[in-house]
């Protein structure tokens, strides 16, 4: 292979479509579910929330879908993405593993997440909307919508969960600056916040949570549309561009990966690497593992409970057929915060039901420690999210040398952790510990479900 470790396509060789695995699966998800009637969701249903066009493409059932012009000439600010072998990261561990990183952290959000934020503005746009309303985590899902809605002329609201508003201000800053109004969740503004904080006044908040309001905001106004960062099939399918684009840049190297992993909150960037190569998987009979990797402190892939659950806290979203934790369960305040999400999107979890995906969980210091020794080795500090992957790449690389076996990784960088420098401090410094849920704190959540599976 070449002497350099990275790998770009010109930019007339970036995608013009996105892939929709739903056309290839062999069980397709069992249908969202009205919160009142747990009737299947129709049209009707979404179109208080999501454009026409959004909610079109999430119950397409065709192979692939065009990337329109508009969102492609944005896209080429920071798209095709490049792809690195990790050479550094192979001779510190000493194995005989290759490992290959797609970086998407060159975005102007600095993550995955403005492959789907400028489509979902773009949508929009083109049918009138004139606000949007929004949760986020750590904020990389905030920030690269506030962009999006400047681009596009539009207001956006963001309510970003607490413990991450007070861990990550510079997020804040971020989407302040691209003109985003943020709003620590729970808040006072809307009824479910108020309902979570006459619960707790000391709330942290979650992403269900978060939701929740942002949804109640999006229902109530007719000029305001809300907006997702994850979990939804649409996000899922704008996505898969790190794939189609992973697949050529692999070719380019002349390699093929035997794995490929992915951190996992929602499902976003795990599908964004993964569900291309699924493909190849179940059409070509290609046999490469593909792991999603979550937190020890929020597994609900490998602890969960296959149920139709709510994807917000409150109870205003559809049912999404999921592997949950339970809808109220707050999680544990990891740095990590866009991995700190009760569920898994319909796609994810219908996958993993049908054996065609893993799942691993990986510990908070694990992650920190892979991340300082990828920042050490390979240059780039990654966000604590990414991190993840990482950890489970290191561990497939040092099982690879236990065995005397190749082992060709393939990760996602989801994205740079240069303002999550905070938290790599405090874990440099001691201040940062494990959080494992215990079973019966997973038993209690999850036994208040109506088990409609």
């Amino acid at each position: 292979m070449s002497k350099t470790k990275k790998f770009i396509l010109n930019e007339n060789e970036m995608p013009t479509h996105w892939y929709n695995i739903m056309a290839d699966m062999p069980n397709k998800p069992l249908p969202p579910l009205h919160p009142g009637t747990k009737q299947p969701v129709g049209p009707q249903d979404l179109a208080p929330l999501f454009p026409m066009e959004l909610i079109k493409q999430e119950v397409s059932m065709e192979q692939y879908i065009e990337i329109p012009e508009e969102v492609r000439d944005i896209y080429r600010l920071w798209r095709p993405s490049p792809l690195y072998r990790a050479f550094q990261l192979e001779k510190a561990l000493d194995t005989p593993a290759k490992i290959y990183y797609k970086y998407e952290g060159g975005s102007y959000a600095g993550s995955h997440k403005p492959n789907t934020a400028i489509p979902q503005a773009y949508y929009n746009y083109k049918e009138g909307v004139k606000k949007i309303t929004t949760e986020t985590g750590a904020g990389q899902w905030g920030s690269a919508l506030s962009y999006a809605c400047h681009h596009f002329g539009m207001q956006c609201q963001v309510y970003m969960v607490k413990i991450s508003y007070e861990q990550k201000p510079y997020r804040k800053f971020l989407m302040n600056t691209w003109g985003a109004e943020v709003i620590a969740s729970p808040s006072m503004l809307t009824n479910a916040g108020r309902q979570i904080l006459a619960k707790d006044p000391n709330s942290p908040g979650s992403l269900g949570i978060a939701i929740s309001e942002a949804v109640e905001v999006a229902a109530m106004n007719d000029d305001t549309k809300y907006s997702l960062g994850s979990v939804l099939n649409h996000v899922l399918l704008h996505q898969t561009i790190i794939g189609e684009e992973s697949l050529k840049q692999m070719a380019m190297a002349g390699d093929y990966p035997d794995v490929v992993l992915g951190c996992f909150g929602g499902g976003s960037n795990f599908a964004g690497i993964s569900f291309s190569f699924i493909r190849e998987n179940l059409l070509k009979g290609k046999k490469t593992r593909i792991v999603a990797v979550e937190p020890a402190s929020c597994p609900k892939l490998t602890r969960g409970v296959f149920q139709y659950d709510f994807g917000d806290t409150v109870g205003m979203t559809p049912l999404i057929p999921m592997y949950t934790l339970g809808h109220d369960w707050i999680p544990a305040s990891i740095h990590a915060g866009g991995l700190r999400y009760h569920g898994a999107g319909a796609i994810v979890s219908q996958l993993l039901k049908d054996k065609l995906i893993e799942a691993v969980s990986v510990r908070q210091l694990k992650t920190f420690e892979a991340g300082v020794l990828f920042a050490r080795t390979e240059g780039i500090i990654p966000a604590p999210e990414s991190s993840h992957a990482i950890a489970a790449a290191i561990h497939e690389a040092n099982l690879a040398k236990e065995e005397g076996k190749q082992r060709t990784i393939l990760i996602n960088l989801s994205g740079n952790g240069i303002i999550d420098l905070p938290s790599f401090d405090k874990y440099l410094n001691g201040g940062l510990e494990d959080y494992v849920i215990s079973d019966d704190e997973i038993a209690a959540s999850t036994s208040k479900l109506e088990k409609l599976i």
